[in-house]
């Protein structure tokens, strides 16, 4: 007959030093739950045959342990050693200090998000950040909303709503998630004309489809994807001179977009937002969070009367930002009125540019002390090449000459094994497996006592 007489009551336990310390910390609803639960596995137990003085003596620590379990949110800091640098599943862009400290301030304190300070009436909220886009792309007007699948929604729902979108077979993309550009069109209300080949389209292509019930021409940046050999498309400047003469309006999604040019920085180049503008398109929508290096956002500059248009569609207010992003997006683009120090205060260039020697050298200087937490757990690191990727769906076929640490241990399960204890540590440190190991890739790793520590909670 099992003896449950030696574990503890409820009450006993909520009483003891140990109980009340828990109930100090979570509350006494939380604590009452989780002792509950780990006295009906305790008993379980017992009747299992185990030592129920044993159970007793371990149930404060167990509960201890579900408590600080259930209470750890798993949207918590991370180490990103996959080589990703904007990785999408990870959270993209890693803000500048004065982005966050302008967030900071915008949670911590009531703030004039639509309040006219000068005149004291109503202001809008998208004035914050009007002239800096204005500014820095060369365009007459500019709105924002909540990410760049949000831009390309309202402005094809403003333009095209019950109308045709003349598009290139050749840019019906897919982006993350599953999310497809013909499928975006139709929540639009837009009915798709598709237009050329998969890998050829021609200035012909777009000027036999617009008729009476064109909407708009839309141009899509394919910058998740490459399409190599025999290849044609109509440049920016062209489609320009032919939705001119058609009297229909140009849209251009860079998707990631990109307020300088890459290659001043040693990247391949991307076309920038003011080349769009100044190229002809009525309309440029691109991204907050990818290349630009700030929260998520989706960001439309173009023609005056296009924009204000957008700012009367009722999808504007479903779409909107709030004052957090605002501040922090506000913060992002005034570094960009300092492009010669824009690679030092901006982390997304900042781990982009990281020169492959000094990760190489992080990488060599780490190897001993990571090998050495490792061994007790029957893994070995060691320093090794890899290469970099943005991520997001930005320079998709680039890579970066990058360094990190090459983690193996025995059994062919064994990289798997170590990638879960990683994913497990009160940091998480996140690698990516290949070859037999677990690389741990150091482009964007910002100190190396971070991840010692890390590790050392193995």
């Amino acid at each position: 007959m099992p003896d449950f007489r030696v574990l503890p009551s409820v009450d006993q336990m909520l009483t003891s030093p140990e109980g009340l310390l828990l109930t100090e910390e979570y509350g006494r609803l939380a604590v009452v739950t989780a002792v509950r639960a780990g006295l009906e596995i305790a008993r379980a137990k017992i009747r299992a045959g185990e030592d129920g003085a044993a159970l007793a003596t371990e149930l404060p620590r167990r509960v201890a342990e579900d408590l600080a379990a259930a209470a750890r949110s798993a949207l918590r800091p991370l180490l990103n050693l996959t080589g990703t640098v904007l990785h999408t599943n990870l959270g993209r862009a890693i803000l500048a200090e004065e982005a966050v400290s302008a967030a900071t301030a915008a949670m911590a304190n009531p703030l004039a998000l639509e309040f006219d300070l000068s005149g004291g009436g109503r202001g809008q909220r998208d004035d914050h950040l009007r002239g800096l886009l204005c500014e820095l792309t060369g365009s007459e007007d500019a709105t924002i909303v909540n990410n760049n699948a949000a831009a390309v929604l309202i402005a094809l729902n403003t333009l095209s709503e019950g109308r045709e979108a003349i598009v290139s077979r050749g840019e019906l993309i897919e982006i993350g998630g599953a999310f497809r550009m013909p499928d975006i069109m139709a929540r639009a209300g837009a009915k798709l004309v598709e237009v050329g080949t998969t890998n050829r389209t021609h200035p012909r292509d777009y000027e036999g489809a617009i008729g009476p019930e064109t909407g708009v021409i839309l141009k899509v940046h394919t910058s998740n994807y490459r399409i190599e050999g025999f290849t044609a498309e109509v440049p920016a400047p062209r489609l320009a001179e032919i939705a001119r003469k058609g009297g229909v309006p140009l849209l251009n999604d860079l998707g990631s977009g990109s307020l300088v040019d890459l290659s001043t920085f040693g990247l391949r180049r991307e076309p920038t937002v003011a080349e769009a503008v100044a190229e002809g398109a009525d309309l440029v929508t691109f991204s907050g969070d990818k290349l630009l290096g700030g929260p998520q956002a989706g960001f439309i500059v173009g023609k005056r009367d296009l924009i204000a248009a957008i700012n009367r569609n009722p999808l504007k207010r479903a779409v909107r930002l709030d004052k957090i992003r605002i501040a922090a997006l506000e913060a992002t683009l005034r570094l960009y009125r300092d492009p010669d120090r824009l690679g030092e205060r901006l982390p997304t260039l900042r781990f982009l540019t990281r020169p492959q020697a000094e990760i190489a050298a992080q990488a060599t200087r780490l190897a001993p002390a990571i090998d050495a937490l490792l061994q007790p757990h029957g893994y070995s690191a060691a320093r090794c090449a890899c290469q970099s990727q943005v991520g997001s769906g930005a320079l998709p076929v680039d890579t970066v000459p990058s360094a990190g640490l090459r983690l193996t241990g025995s059994g062919g399960d064994a990289p798997e094994r170590l990638s879960a204890r990683l994913r497990g540590l009160p940091l998480p440190v996140i690698g990516y497996i290949r070859d037999g190991a677990l690389i741990l890739d150091l482009r964007c790793l910002q100190s190396d006592q971070i991840l010692i520590e890390a590790l050392a909670a193995l």
